[in-house]
C-alpha cells in the first residue's frame, strides 16, 4: 500500500483565532517561490507585495508582519493569499516556516517577539 503524504495545512498551524474576520487579511504574495502554509511573511514598502520575513534587509520584508494560512505558488506570477495579520490568535511553534536568513534560535526568537506585538502568540504545542 503506498503511503500518501499530505502537505501542511492552516489546521497544523493554526490553532486559535478569534474572529477570522478581524484577524485575517488578503494580501498579494511577491512572485518567485512556493510559500507554504504557515509561512511568516513581511511587507515589502515599496511594491507593498508579501514575501518570506528574512533577517536583516531594509526592504520592510524584514519585519514579519503576519502567517500565511494556506499554500500559495507564485513561481510563474504573484497570486493573492490569506494573512493572519493581527490576533488574537495562537499558532503552533512547530507549523511555522522561515526565509532562509532566519536560522538560527536568536533569529526565530525576534520573529517571534514580531508576531507576539501583533497579538499572535507562538505555543510549543497548542
Amino acid at each position: 500500500m503506498p503511503v500518501l503524504i499530505q502537505p501542511p495545512s492552516m489546521g497544523d498551524a493554526l490553532k486559535y483565532e478569534l474572529n477570522p474576520n478581524y484577524t485575517r487579511e488578503t494580501v498579494t504574495l511577491a512572485e518567485g517561490t512556493e510559500y507554504p502554509a504557515g509561512a511568516v511573511l513581511g511587507r515589502v514598502t515599496l511594491s507593498g507585495r508579501y514575501t518570506l520575513a528574512s533577517h536583516g534587509g531594509s526592504d520592510g520584508a524584514e519585519t514579519a508582519a503576519g502567517i500565511l494560512l494556506n499554500p500559495v505558488d507564485t513561481r510563474l506570477s504573484e497570486a493573492t493569499g490569506i494573512l493572519l495579520a493581527r490576533g488574537p490568535a495562537i499558532l503552533s511553534r512547530d507549523a511555522l516556516f522561515y526565509d532562509g536568513s532566519v536560522d538560527d534560535a536568536a533569529k526565530i526568537a525576534a520573529k517571534h517577539a514580531e508576531l507576539t506585538a501583533l497579538g499572535i502568540v507562538i505555543r510549543d504545542s497548542a
